[in-house]
C-alpha cells in the first residue's frame, strides 16, 4: 500500500506558524514567503493524493529499491560484548544513502505543482546525487550548489551528478563547505523560485521545509520499527541512534519510535578534532538558539552571533546549525546528545569494514562509534538500532590517502 506521511508526533508538530516550540518559524525574505505558502499548501493537498501517494510509493520500490534491510552486526556485537547492535541499512539505497528518500518526494512535488527546476546544495555530494537521479527520473532540471572543498574531496560525486544531468555549482565564500553551499543555492533559489522548487538537503530551512524532509524520511522509521518487531517477535529497541547535523537521517529514524517512551533516542554530533570552537561541528552540544537558513534553531556562534567555522572529517556533517525539530527533541529531554571524534569515526570506518564487510558513510560511521560505546555499557539484554545513513563508497579515497588502510 502507498505509505501514509502522518504519525502522532508529526500531528502535534509544527504548529501553524512552523514552530517546533520556540524553534523554526519562517525567517527568509519576504519576497519568497508567497513561493514558501504556496508550496505549504500544495505538499498538504498532495500528501493525502491516492495519486500522489502511489506515485510516490512506485518510485521508492522502482527506483529506491525500497525497503531497505534491518540486519545484525552480529561479529562487531559478539566483540564487543553487552547490548545487541542492529542497523537500518539506508546504504543500499539506489544513489547510496537516506537522502534519496525526500529528494523522490521533493521531485514529485514539483512535478505536481508544475515547476521545470529542482535546486539544492550538497555538502559530501550524496544528496545532490540523490536529487540527480530525482531529477532524471521525473523529468526536471538540476542545479546543485557544493562547496568548492567538498568538489575536490567527493570528486567521484561530482561526477555521478554531471553524468545524471545536473548542473553543479562550486560555493568559493567562507569555508567554500555546507554552509556556504546553502547560502548559494538559497540566493540561486531567490532568483528562480517562479519555474524553480528548492529540495533543501536536510530537516532545515524556514516552515515548511523542516516537516516535508521529515515526512518523506518518516519512511526510515515506519520500516525498521515493523522489521524490528518482526525480527524480535514483538519487541522494540531499548536505543536508537543517529547521526545529526541538519536531522534529516535522524528524523526519519527517530519518527517512527518517538512516541515510545522506552526507547531512547541518542543524537551523535561531530566532535572533529577538539572541543575548541572552530574545531567541531557539535552543535547541539556548544551551541546557543539563534537564526540560520531562515528558521530559528540551536547554532553554533562566535561571540558576535556569525555562525562559527566548523569541521569534520566527514563532509556532511560540516553544517554550523541543526533542524529545529530537533533542537526541540533536546531542550524537552526526549533526545540525549552524544558526540564522536574524527578518530573515533575513521576507526570504527576501519572496523565495520575488517568485521562486518560494509564500507559505511563517515557521517554513518559516528553513529556506529557512540553504538559500539553505548553497547560495551549496557546488558545483554538490551538492543541498539542504528541507522546507518549512507554508504561510504564515496570516502574510500579520501580515507586511504590519509589513514592508509589499517
Amino acid at each position: 500500500m502507498p505509505e501514509d506521511l502522518g504519525a502522532c508526533h508529526s500531528h502535534s508538530y509544527p504548529d501553524a506558524d512552523g514552530y517546533f516550540g520556540q524553534f523554526g518559524g519562517n525567517y527568509y525574505p519576504d519576497e519568497v514567503r508567497p513561493a514558501l505558502e504556496d508550496l505549504d499548501r500544495a505538499y498538504q493537498e498532495l500528501r493525502h493524493s491516492p495519486d500522489f501517494r502511489h506515485a510516490l510509493h512506485k518510485a521508492r520500490i522502482g527506483l529506491q529499491g525500497r525497503p531497505t534491510p534491518v540486519h545484525y552486526l552480529e561479529n562487531i556485537s559478539r566483540q564487543v560484548g553487552g547490548a545487541h547492535i542492529f542497523v537500518k541499512r539506508e546504504d543500499l539505497n539506489h544513489t547510496g544513502a537516506h537522502k534519496i528518500n525526500h529528494c523522490v518526494g521533493f521531485a514529485l512535488l514539483a512535478k505536481k505543482m508544475g515547476k521545470t527546476k529542482l535546486i539544492a546544495e550538497t555538502g559530501a555530494g550524496q544528496h545532490g546525487v540523490a536529487l540527480a537521479s530525482a531529477a532524471a527520473y521525473f523529468g526536471l532540471e538540476c542545479e546543485v550548489h557544493m562547496g568548492q572543498v567538498d568538489v575536490a574531496k567527493q570528486s567521484s560525486n561530482v561526477g555521478r551528478m554531471q553524468l545524471l544531468g545536473a548542473r553543479v555549482v562550486p560555493a568559493t565564500a567562507g569555508q567554500s563547505a555546507l554552509k556556504d553551499a546553502s547560502d548559494f543555492a538559497f540566493n540561486a533559489y531567490v532568483k528562480q523560485h517562479a519555474h524553480a522548487l528548492y529540495a533543501i538537503g536536510s530537516a532545515i530551512g524556514p516552515h515548511p521545509f523542516p516537516m516535508i524532509v521529515r515526512d518523506f524520511q518518516a519512511v526510515v522509521g515506519r520500516e525498521a520499527r515493523e522489521q524490528f518487531l518482526s525480527i524480535t517477535h514483538g519487541s522494540l529497541p531499548e536505543h536508537v541512534v543517529a547521526c545529526v547535523a541538519g536531522g534529516s537521517n535522524a528524523m526519519g529514524m527517530y519518527s517512527g519510535f518517538i512516541d515510545d517512551a522506552n526507547v531512547a533516542l541518542h543524537a551523535v554530533e561531530p566532535l572533529g578534532k577538539s572541543n575548541q570552537l572552530g574545531q567541531h561541528a557539535a552543535t547541539l552540544s556548544y551551541g546557543r538558539p539563534g537564526t540560520l537558513h531562515g528558521t530559528r534553531s540551536v547554532v553554533l556562534q562566535e561571540d558576535d552571533g556569525t555562525p562559527a567555522s566548523v569541521t569534520s572529517v566527514a563532509s556532511g556533517l560540516v553544517y554550523p546549525g541543526i533542524g529545529p525539530e530537533i533542537a526541540m527533541l533536546h531542550e524537552n529531554g526526549r533526545l540525549s546528545v552524544a558526540r564522536i571524534s574524527d578518530e573515533e569515526a575513521i576507526g570504527t570506518f576501519f572496523r565495520m569494514a575488517k568485521f562486518e564487510g560494509i564500507l559505511p558513510a563517515l557521517e554513518s560511521a559516528h553513529a556506529l562509534a557512540f553504538a559500539i560505546q553505548l553497547a560495551s555499557q549496557c546488558p545483554s539484554s538490551e538492543r541498539i538500532l542504528v541507522n546507518l545513513s549512507g554508504r561510504g563508497d564515496k570516502d574510500v579515497d579520501y580515507v586511504l590517502k590519509n589513514h592508509g588502510t589499517v
